[in-house]
């Protein structure tokens, strides 16, 4: 199961207290979200009457109607037993009047929802559903006998049932229903639902729209899915309610831990369907890593409300409406990048300044005119610069070999120069040439032996150095390099601090791009747009006739922007083969095929499982990102773990 559900909120065109053609209505949109393949729909606040009833909602012939459309309601949600509905309307019980929510499914009441946080106006017509605790009605008192099977009587339709699971016994998901009112409480009753259990939250709404009010809704929104790792729903009452003394806007959203997913476009409206798939895969993930929310989850055990069970086999959403990035660990918009990109920068700035202070040193690092090292030789100088230091206490070495072609060479030498650091050249060649001889490699056979012996002297040379410069070696290595494990043991695997440890191939290109405006590194410019523009390589083979760049990683381990796809999901989420491939296959459907994503998820999964060991003793680093591999704060797993289970599920992949 991949875990989506389709989610739908239906702000139709209220006719004020014309129950019989709001009833027609609501059954309309019932029927577009069945052919949508909507699993929830959602409608507003009192949908059923029209919110701005007022003295109406005192009036018998209001309820009679209410009756009647409720029975139309069910009626229609026999016909499409694949959609949930959650309706707002009114409802009298002896002398009291109750705002509510119904939750209809299979020409079922499920269970009724009272709104509890009532504003002063609402007062006037109706009753706390506080007052309504552990109260009882029967089908029949809602005018919906008929639908509920041989014996109606004994049909019983709780109040104040908040809690509903989808699937009988065995749930497949679980919803909490709350009102409008209930994001600005103190006290929101979402919480509560969630602790003890609920992963969506559906609120209806109708309150008058005043300046301010939809961006309230959009923060509130915002902070609770996220503070709550949950799927919220909102739909409030739309622009037809009466204006005589304010004006409703309509306003739909539908949010997944902190993200607005969906959203109406225009600031008054009505008469629309907002549908949206929401993984609840994510929320799940979330949860499971979160120990505030077990710990105080724990303490509502024993309040557990009575679930109301929905008897769902599955969702029919298979996610096609959830909006993917191909790149998840970088924001879309450059406005957004740009920021995120340097507070990540600031973070490793301020890692490797704590660290230089606390034991009062000096950056050493390898500079290769590569991404990786450009990045670390950017943050090191950074560094020292706001510990009041000259750029000339970061020392540079370039550590030429079989493999350097004349670009990065050029590169990593224009950088030293134009930052103004202490850089330094120390050709590996004889040294690796002699130490070939010590062990008897052949230099024309270009295996493994061949690369990692000049990793190696390049971090052996890098290691001494920096004992005679009062000096720390920064190491370079990314986040998709330690998943793969594409690193040298105790070659670039190996440093004093590294800086890069938590930040993805694919974010270090927009992180360079973002800092190069700095004042600082505005000589340097002109050379970093340069090292953007160089293909990512180890540089471990010799270039080719022209002297280019003749190992390109990509070519061997596949696109980074893949692995860090795969990276992200595996790490963030815990999801597993077959949904990654899924949403991979989705999210590069224009770049790659399902043979190709296989491919590579194949590889992805080898290499993270065998290549643990490496990242078992990898050094101190800081962590700039959500997710970490480093076994301290992050990941921990053994480094003979078997992948036979995820093997075995890539293979039934199509």
């Amino acid at each position: 199961m991949l875990d989506f559900i389709r989610i739908a909120c239906a702000v139709p065109d209220v006719a004020v207290a014309n129950v019989a053609k709001n009833a027609e209505t609501i059954c309309n949109y019932i029927a577009q979200a069945d052919e949508q393949g909507v699993d929830l729909l959602v409608f507003p606040e009192l949908a059923l009457t029209g919110a701005t009833c007022g003295d109406l909602f005192f009036e018998d012939a209001l309820y009679s109607a209410v009756k009647k459309g409720l029975h139309t309601i069910a009626e229609c949600s026999r016909d499409h037993s694949e959609v949930t509905v959650v309706v707002g309307f009114p409802l009298r019980l002896g002398m009291q009047v109750f705002n509510c929510a119904a939750v209809l499914f299979d020409g079922c009441v499920a269970g009724i929802s009272t709104k509890r946080k009532l504003t002063q106006e609402e007062k006037r017509w109706f009753t706390s559903g506080d007052d309504a605790a552990d109260r009882i009605i029967h089908a029949t008192g809602l005018g919906v006998d008929g639908m509920f099977g041989p014996s109606v009587e004994e049909y019983d339709i709780p109040l104040n049932c908040d809690f509903y699971c989808f699937g009988e016994f065995d749930p497949i998901a679980s919803m909490g229903v709350v009102f409008g009112t209930d994001l600005t409480a103190p006290d929101p009753e979402a919480a509560v639902l969630v602790l003890q259990g609920a992963e969506l939250i559906v609120s209806l709404g109708a309150e008058p729209e005043v300046v301010g009010s939809r961006a309230m809704r959009q923060r509130q929104i915002k902070a609770r899915s996220e503070a709550l790792n949950c799927v919220w729903a909102h739909c409030s009452a739309g622009m037809m309610e009466s204006t005589q003394d304010g004006v409703y806007s309509g306003h739909s959203m539908i949010a997944e831990n902190g993200e607005i997913l969906a959203e109406n476009a225009d600031f008054t409206d009505s008469c629309y369907l907002l549908v949206m798939d929401c993984d609840l895969g994510k929320v799940r993930a979330l949860r499971r890593r979160n120990s505030g929310y077990q710990a105080a989850a724990a303490e509502y055990s024993a309040m557990e409300p009575e679930a109301q069970w929905i008897d769902w086999a599955d969702f029919r959403s298979d996610g096609t409406l959830y909006h993917l990035n191909k790149l998840p660990f970088i924001p879309e918009t450059k406005a957004e990048r740009d920021a995120y990109c340097r507070e990540v920068f600031q973070i490793q700035v301020s890692g490797l300044k704590r660290r230089l202070k606390a034991i009062n040193c000096n950056p050493v690092l390898g500079i290769s005119g590569g991404l990786d090292s450009t990045l670390a030789l950017l943050v090191s100088v950074e560094a020292v610069r706001q510990l009041g230091r000259d750029a000339s206490t970061v020392y540079g070495i370039t550590l030429p070999c079989f493999g350097t072609s004349d670009r990065t060479y050029r590169n990593a030498w224009d950088l030293m120069k134009k930052l103004g650091i202490t850089s330094k050249e120390i050709s590996i060649k004889n040294a690796v040439t002699q130490h070939f001889i010590d062990i008897g490699h052949d230099p024309e056979n270009r295996n493994t032996t061949y690369e990692n012996g000049q990793a190696r002297e390049r971090t052996q040379i890098l290691m001494d150095y920096s004992s005679t410069v009062n000096g720390i070696v920064v190491g370079t290595g990314d986040l998709s390099e330690l998943a793969l494990g594409w690193c040298t043991y105790n070659g670039d695997h190996m440093s004093m601090y590294g800086v890069n440890g938590s930040v993805p191939k694919t974010l270090i290109r927009w992180i360079v791009e973002a800092v190069a405006d700095l004042p600082a590194f505005a000589p340097a410019k002109e050379t970093l747009m340069d090292v953007l523009d160089t293909p990512i390589s180890p540089e471990l083979l010799p270039p080719d006739a022209k002297g280019q760049i003749a190992q390109q990683t990509e070519d061997i381990v596949g696109p980074y922007a893949l692995h860090d796809f795969f990276i992200y999901h595996v790490l963030r989420y815990g999801f597993g083969p077959k949904k990654i491939y899924t949403l991979a296959c989705r999210a590069f459907e224009q770049d790659f095929d399902g043979a190709t994503v296989k491919k590579w998820l194949t590889s992805f999964y080898r290499r993270f499982f065998t290549q643990q060991f490496k990242r078992s003793c990898q050094p101190d680093g800081v962590k700039a990102l959500p997710v970490s591999l480093s076994p301290r704060t992050d990941w921990k797993m053994p480094s003979e773990a078997s992948y036979a289970l995820w093997m075995a599920e890539l293979e039934h992949l199509e």
